[in-house]
């Protein structure tokens, strides 16, 4: 027996050659980034929906006024244009190998939804 350590193998590194799929990003996960994403937009959608059924029964609670109403349905209804945007870059992301950055009018949208939601929240604090 030699004193020499065994030959080592490095396993191959894929690249132009050896890539079965040329249009593929080698820094993307294809299977991890956009179930990582879906579930991110899922958590979004639950604390929302969470949100808009504690806005309901803080509303409808101990006498309802028309401003507690008010806000407790537009609370809902922002919700629901929150799941609709979450519905839309779940798909996004799920069709494509390279999904589309993130419009920044939904960005926008989603970021406003949740800061009329907190708004309406406040108001059903206050009334």
């Amino acid at each position: 027996m030699s004193g020499a350590p065994p030959p080592r193998h490095e396993p191959e590194v894929p690249g132009p050659a050896s890539d079965p799929d040329p249009d593929r990003d080698p820094d993307r996960d294809p299977g991890l980034q956009p179930e990582r994403t879906r579930l991110a937009w899922r958590r979004t959608t639950l604390a929302g929906a969470v949100a808009a059924v504690l806005g309901a029964k803080t509303a409808l609670h101990g006498g309802a006024s028309a401003v507690s109403v008010t806000a407790g349905a537009l609370a809902c209804l922002l919700w629901l244009g929150v799941l609709f945007l979450a519905h839309r870059r779940i798909a996004a992301v799920a069709s494509s190998n390279r999904p589309p950055a993130l419009a920044p009018p939904h960005a926008a949208a989603v970021a406003l939804c949740t800061v009329a939601i907190a708004v309406c929240g406040a108001v059903l604090i206050v009334a």
